[in-house]
């Protein structure tokens, strides 16, 4: 009788983005407003919904602001966090939006950081490395 060999397939998530957490008392589209003339950006809101799996075969739904700079091969997403009761991010439930540089050689993060701990619509911002959490295996961008 031929032995049957079994197989595991191991897949390893790629984190290309840089990630900043914002707590603000803002709405989003004030917000976006200042974050635009700060860091000299062009956020603009999106159509759709920002859609994550969660747990359960349940998805969420979350507004975002986009731009594409074609000059640096960047994506800008700002994406909120808390839609329809459900979190992008549930592990930082207090944070109120992210803030997500994907495919970033340009810009130095950390100094985009200070500039909006200082700016007047923006309560507190943090720096996250992806790997911390378990919930952004299901961010696809």
């Amino acid at each position: 009788m031929a032995k049957i060999q079994k197989y595991t397939l191991f897949l390893e998530t790629d984190y290309d983005y840089e990630m900043i957490g914002i707590c603000s008392h803002h709405s989003d589209y004030r917000l976006v407003w200042g974050i635009n003339e700060l860091l000299r950006i062009h956020l603009a809101k999106a159509s759709d919904l920002f859609e994550v799996n969660q747990k359960k075969n349940e998805k969420s739904g979350h507004a975002y602001y986009f731009q594409h700079d074609e000059d640096n091969l960047l994506d800008i997403y700002l994406i909120k966090n808390k839609a329809e009761g459900k979190f992008l991010i549930p592990e930082k439930q207090q944070i109120d939006y992210f803030l997500f540089l994907k495919n970033n050689a340009t810009f130095d993060v950390s100094e985009w950081l200070v500039k909006l701990k200082n700016h007047p619509s923006v309560l507190a911002a943090f720096e996250f490395d992806p790997t911390e959490f378990e919930s952004t295996e299901n961010l696809s961008f």
